[in-house]
């Protein structure tokens, strides 16, 4: 949907500033980017499950209405931290994806790219995505997993990170969540990918009958 908009009304501007064929990867690109920041709506429900699994104390024995009408808008607590992950790493997944598909099956429609072909491009994206967002996920896991009462600005971790652990603690668990994250996002956009390409071309068939 947003990638239909976005070449409705700026895909000349894409073709123009990045070529025919990169402007095609490049809106595919920011069209999942944009998915991506829109994700922050449901961030509260991201927030109740980090932290159920890393400092549940904080919610034990609170029912979900009683946390919702007690700490209100600190369920949104992490939420530039959630944009900025999600728009350099949903770029990487559709731009990955997307790139794969044009510069190494030379496709010219990626709606006509076989269920191997989408599945392989997938693992490029995916994996692109993973690395790509991981320090800023640390940090983001790392503000919402904090106790309601007792919060730190996302600057403030990222400073006690870099002084206490270093740098590399940024990429903490990344060869983990490529290995865990990675073959479920794998399958789940693979599969995404596929149904989206089938029902365009039946609707495209439907409409030339």
């Amino acid at each position: 949907m947003m990638k239909d908009y976005l070449s409705n009304n700026y895909r000349q501007k894409f073709y123009f500033y990045f070529g025919d064929r990169h402007g095609k990867t490049i809106l595919h690109a920011t069209a999942g980017s944009l998915i991506g920041i829109g994700e922050v709506i449901l961030l509260p429900l991201d927030v109740l499950r980090i932290r159920a699994q890393t400092n549940p104390t904080a919610i034990r024995g609170r029912g979900i209405m009683r946390i919702v009408k007690t700490e209100g808008t600190s369920l949104y607590r992490g939420a530039s931290w959630t944009a900025a992950r999600n728009a350099p790493g949903s770029f990487a997944l559709f731009g990955g994806s997307a790139a794969f598909k044009e510069y190494v099956f030379h496709l010219e429609n990626y709606n006509d790219a076989t269920f191997p072909q989408i599945f392989l491009s997938s693992i490029a994206g995916a994996s692109a995505s993973v690395m790509i967002a991981q320090p800023l996920d640390v940090i983001k896991t790392r503000v919402q997993s904090q106790a309601f009462e007792d919060p730190l600005c996302g600057i403030t971790i990222l400073r006690k990170l870099l002084v206490e652990e270093g740098s590399r603690a940024l990429f903490k668990g990344l060869i983990t969540k490529l290995s865990v994250v990675g073959p479920k996002l794998v399958f789940s956009f693979s599969i995404a990918q596929y149904l989206i390409a089938y029902l365009e071309k039946s609707l495209v068939q439907t409409q030339e009958r």
